[in-house]
């Protein structure tokens, strides 16, 4: 296993050396043979774009109480993208973006925390209800003099109570044949850190080992356990904090005639480090239970591999039917050293229905099998080494059914300051499994153009 991350990481530098080196011997070429007087600027003004989204949730299975419980949870997540254009090749673009969600099942994290008896299937009011997540990501592009060479870099953080991410990438793009041909690599690494939190239950049992401070103060013998009153889970924390994850991708996109365009993908991500979340539950079925009040004290929390590889292939194919109608289409196949194999397949039409305004709705199915280290609430035994009860790794089939609205303004006749109004877009989508999770997203997106 050592050798196949020696040689994913040197495959890495060998990418990001090779794109240096292919940067260096245009940049001499395009140096020895610039003649041109006049040169377009890639992106002529600043743009700012504003999303934002509303998402909710709701489901039977959740993951922090073990297979079972509440999955309700709300997210509103505003954001902001600014792209400025430093000269005629160069573009900066910063992303920043917020997101407020409140969570039912990660409300139970310390189930007796609320102003009720603990259940899985009631949200608690304490601290774990409710987080905030923030991130930025700066990307830097250079486009070469005929437009056909376009190299970018990113860095990217992002943080949350328990999550800290940095990522940094670049990709190379190159186009042929009178930009008819497309021809992208990417290369991405992400390392990430956690700060464990564990189930309060698991929590004061390891606390009460290692004769340590609780950072969530939790004394069980404040209650009174029923069922199996001997309740000694054999819970250890875990050893990383870390979760790294490299991914390298290409695509290919052509233009096959004057109506239909192509495009195939594939990419490789390798992840190492926890790769379990640490505060989700896992009940055995060959240990007796235990209870407070109405909610299953955990066995054990979930326990997946340090490592998983993934390969995703996919593509798109883009009809244009007539200066009214589009047909565009999608097909990804994903498969993992986890035991899940997935298919996805997309259709959106855009329709114009009248100067300025298109509507598109879509439809996507999506279906997986199993990872090899899931099981239901309360089917693992003690003496496997992996277990998992998130539904999210589960055999299941989903539709999406979606509809959305864009008007574009090329004149830009609204302003607000200093910026006028390209386009507006708002869009719905409803998503619902064959287990009993189901979810809504209503999303909108304004794009200024500086005057």
């Amino acid at each position: 296993m050592n050798s196949i991350i020696c040689i994913f990481k040197k495959y890495l530098f060998f990418v990001f050396l090779l794109l240096g080196l292919i940067n260096n011997g245009y940049t001499q070429e395009e140096t020895t043979e610039k003649t041109e007087v006049f040169k377009k600027m890639v992106l002529e003004k600043t743009e700012v774009d504003f999303l934002t989204s509303y998402y909710t949730q709701n489901g039977d299975n959740a993951a922090v109480s073990g297979g079972i419980g509440d999955e309700k949870v709300t997210d509103f997540t505003p954001t902001f993208i600014v792209s400025l254009p430093l000269n005629e090749d160069d573009v900066l673009t910063l992303d920043a973006g917020i997101s407020a969600y409140s969570s039912a099942s990660s409300s139970n994290i310390n189930p007796f925390d609320g102003n009720h008896p603990a259940n899985a299937f009631q949200a608690s009011s304490g601290a774990s209800s409710s987080d905030l997540w923030a991130g930025l990501t700066a990307s830097y592009s250079h486009s070469s003099d005929d437009r056909n060479k376009i190299w970018t870099g990113k860095l990217s953080v992002s943080t949350e109570y328990d999550y800290f991410s940095f990522g940094f990438g670049g990709s190379y793009t190159r186009l042929f044949n009178e930009k008819n041909t497309e021809i992208s690599i990417n290369a991405n690494i992400y390392l990430d850190s956690w700060d464990l939190i564990y189930p309060v239950e698991l929590r004061h049992v390891d606390v009460v080992r290692a004769k340590d401070d609780d950072v969530f103060p939790f004394d069980i013998n404040d209650y009174t356990i029923t069922g199996n009153t001997n309740y000694d889970p054999q819970f250890t924390r875990f050893k990383n904090k870390n979760r790294d994850s490299y991914s390298i991708g290409a695509s290919f996109s052509q233009i096959l005639s004057k109506k239909l365009q192509g495009l195939l993908s594939i990419d490789v991500v390798r992840q190492e480090g926890l790769l379990s979340t640490p505060y989700q539950r896992v009940y055995f079925s060959d240990i007796a239970d235990s209870f407070i009040e109405n909610f299953h004290l955990a066995d054990d929390v979930e326990r997946l591999p340090d490592t998983r590889n993934k390969i995703a292939l996919g593509g798109n194919l883009n009809y244009y039917v007539n200066e009214f109608l589009t047909v565009r289409t999608f097909y990804r196949f994903y498969t993992d050293n986890w035991g899940i194999d997935s298919h996805t397949a997309k259709i959106e039409v855009p329709i114009k229905i009248g100067h300025g305004f298109t509507i598109y709705p879509s439809y996507r199915y999506y279906t997986q099998t199993q990872a090899d280290y899931f099981a239901p609430y309360e089917a693992h035994l003690s003496t496997e080494k992996y277990y998992t009860s998130d539904y999210d790794l589960s055999d299941f089939n989903a539709n999406q059914y979606g509809i959305g609205l864009n008007y574009t303004d090329i004149f830009t006749k609204v302003h607000l300051w200093k910026f006028g109004l390209k386009s507006v877009d708002l869009e719905y989508n409803r998503y619902d499994r064959n287990t009993s999770f189901n979810s809504n997203i209503i999303s909108a997106g304004f794009k200024f153009i500086q005057n």
